[in-house]
């Protein structure tokens, strides 16, 4: 079969055209003839192992992509997680991890969206636990994920919506979205921290959902602390990394305000979150889109030119997928 397959030592996958079909090794499994699959930047970090989640060793070759859109034996069209590799013309799939499409929404829109919905609605449900009203500031908001972010919270009920992030191009889009608010973060640390402190003080940030950590995190944490009165309490949610991994936080931040520090992403999650996300949370986002309610901006290339989808820098706020 035709698939993607990153060798192990390699920097990048490479098309195969005639690798071996996987083969169901449980009753719960069912076979995938695959239309398409995103290729995200946990699938770039698990190959190399530099995600947390990454096993310490795995296959020599494997067929890349962790989900994606199939058609069952039936014929019936369905967004899977894979038990194998989904970028490839077959995958294998567990039963439970399978959900129907609605019409009105597109291949290419349905394997790029479920990963962005577990990043942000898990967060903003589960961690943050978003009440109507409430005022969230999405951290690094430009990328696909914050997008989707963005019109997942305010499709929550949230009452004001501050973006912020590098590229000023899409950040001016961003209120087309849904934001009440854009902040560029391409500004001196002093200024920014003062516009973040000014807008807290103003009307208080209930919850942070944030893609970056590193600097800009530190800034919006920074401009959180009290100075010894009653604060609000504020639930900061770390889901990405994307400006670096670590950060100076001083102690008298969490001693001068109610805050809630916590993370959302594949370990955080309980069995009975994890089921909600496959049985209610991406179905009903799934509808949204074919409702045209929520809209997604993907990039799509043909699974001969992977190598190419793998070293794409996509900064426009785009989601690459293949199709097979």
């Amino acid at each position: 079969m035709r698939a993607a397959v990153l060798v192990s030592g390699d920097d990048s996958p490479r098309f195969v055209a005639d690798f071996p079909q996987p083969e169901l090794t449980a009753d719960n499994q069912v076979l995938l003839s695959m239309k398409a699959a995103a290729i995200k930047h946990l699938d770039r970090s698990r190959a190399s192992g530099k995600h947390y989640s990454a096993g310490s060793s795995g296959p020599a070759v494997k067929v890349i992509g962790g989900d994606g859109v199939g058609v069952l034996p039936d014929g019936t069209r369905v967004f899977a997680l894979g038990v194998t590799g989904m970028a490839a013309e077959i995958a294998v799939a567990e039963k439970g991890r399978i959900i129907t499409l609605p019409e009105g929404i597109d291949d290419v829109t349905a394997a790029a969206l479920p990963n962005a919905v577990a990043g942000s609605a898990m967060a903003l449900l589960y961690r943050a636990d978003l009440q109507k009203g409430e005022t969230v500031l999405i951290n690094g908001a430009t990328g696909f994920t914050g997008k989707i972010a963005i019109q997942i919270a305010r499709h929550y009920g949230a009452g004001r919506i501050i973006a912020t992030g590098r590229n000023e191009n899409i950040l001016r889009s961003l209120k087309a979205l849904g934001a009440d608010e854009v902040i560029p973060l391409k500004q001196e640390d002093a200024a920014l921290a003062e516009q973040l402190k000014k807008l807290h003080q103003a009307k208080p940030v209930d919850v942070v959902i944030d893609y970056l950590w590193g600097q800009p995190a530190a800034l919006i944490l920074h401009s959180l602390k009290g100075s010894g009165g009653f604060t609000p309490k504020t639930r900061f949610v770390s889901v990405g990394s994307m400006a670096g991994d670590t950060l100076p936080l001083s102690s008298e931040i969490l001693r001068s305000v109610d805050l809630h520090l916590s993370g959302s992403g594949l370990g955080s999650w309980s069995r009975t979150e994890m089921q909600s996300l496959i049985s209610a949370i991406i179905p009903s986002m799934f509808q949204l889109v074919a409702d045209g309610k929520i809209v997604a901006d993907t990039v799509t290339l043909k699974l001969e030119e992977v190598g190419k989808v793998w070293e794409m820098d996509l900064t426009n706020g785009q989601r690459a997928v293949v199709l097979i």
